[in-house]
């Protein structure tokens, strides 16, 4: 399994965000803000990834349908500062320069332009996660972006306003690097924490345990709904590429007594109830022993709280080696009263 990079909360890179905000800036027009030209030239042109046209072109800047473009100037930057005056607003982030030290009126009004494009004939959304390197190089932070919804066939154009400590405090766009990307229908993406799909029912998976060759990845059920909910048994599975096509040759075990020090689930699946706010846990268990034959890794798995619920896919990375078994663990009721537990804490 690949564990993903860190992911770090607006809070928590609030105190690393200077370095995307620095350096001087031009100006982003409507027509680049739709991901076509138009771009005016200036002083930010100077942090473009260098292709000439402010595209990247270096390792790491495309990936996946996304690219780092360049440098432009943030919204609002030509206002005058006052400690309330909002830096960047988008769907679900909200950043202001009251909210992130060192940020104001000493920030520069720069910051990073990527492009998003889906090829698919259907809406994704996309989780991204970028590494901000310093002058030698070096990673000096990751920060993860959602683009939710991209349309299909359609080019959304975003910037990346809050990030990571450079190591002389002068981030460009040359600096930034794709580390990952995570692409999944958006009907089937995980709704984010606050918000409650049409079902009721909030299905995440958890980054994941690693240790002696063992993995665990956990699965949450919240019922985030206004009744009820009642359910025994186990998630139902479909293991899929990173094309989104089903994996062949992969046993899916029910409970984790085959998963050598994974440890066995101790009971027999029992009906589970869960009142609004309450939630439920199951995990996923696996060995990443690698012998003889192909290795085998999933990028995505297809995850229904039971058969006919609606789908979720989550990106838990299943690195599973050559072992051809994944275990899962029936839901239990989470008695930690966050429904943050983990299976097999």
């Amino acid at each position: 399994m690949r564990i993903p990079p860190s992911r770090l909360s607006l809070a928590a890179s609030s105190a690393l965000v200077a370095g995307l905000l620095l350096g001087g800036c031009g100006t982003q027009t409507a027509a680049s803000e739709a991901g076509g030209g138009g771009e005016t030239q200036g002083p930010c042109a100077g942090g473009a990834t260098g292709d000439g046209g402010g595209g990247g072109t270096g390792d790491g800047a495309e990936r996946d349908g996304v690219r780092v473009v360049g440098m432009v100037e943030r919204a609002g930057a030509r206002e005058s500062a006052s400690p309330s005056g909002r830096v960047s607003q988008r769907p679900g982030v909200s950043v202001t320069a009251d909210s992130l030290p060192g940020v104001g009126a000493s920030a520069g009004p720069c910051v990073v332009r990527y492009d998003v494009t889906n090829p698919e004939s259907e809406p994704f959304t996309y989780t991204i996660t970028f590494s901000l390197m310093d002058e030698q190089g070096r990673a000096m932070s990751n920060v993860e972006e959602m683009v939710a919804s991209v349309g299909a066939g359609e080019t959304v154009r975003r910037t990346l306003d809050h990030g990571g400590y450079p190591g002389d405090g002068a981030l460009d766009a040359g600096r930034v690097r794709i580390l990952d990307v995570e692409r999944v229908p958006s009907d089937e993406a995980p709704v984010p924490a606050g918000t409650c799909p049409a079902s009721g029912l909030r299905l995440t998976a958890d980054q994941g345990d690693a240790a002696m060759g063992l993995r665990v990845v956990g699965l949450h059920l919240e019922n985030c709904g206004d009744r009820t909910y009642s359910l025994e048994g186990y998630p139902v599975l479909q293991l899929l590429d990173t094309e989104h096509q089903p994996v062949d040759g992969v046993e899916i075990l029910r409970g984790t007594e085959g998963i050598p020090m994974a440890g066995g689930d101790g009971e027999a699946p029992r009906p589970v109830t869960l009142r609004p706010g309450e939630a439920a846990v199951s995990g996923l268990a696996w060995r990443n022993t690698t012998e003889f034959g192909e290795a085998v890794t999933v990028p995505y798995v297809r995850v229904r709280a039971e058969a006919g619920s609606d789908p979720v896919m989550v990106a838990p990375h299943l690195d599973l080696g050559t072992t051809g078994e994944l275990g899962v663990r029936a839901w239990r009721k989470d008695e930690s009263g966050s429904g943050a537990g983990r299976p097999g804490a």
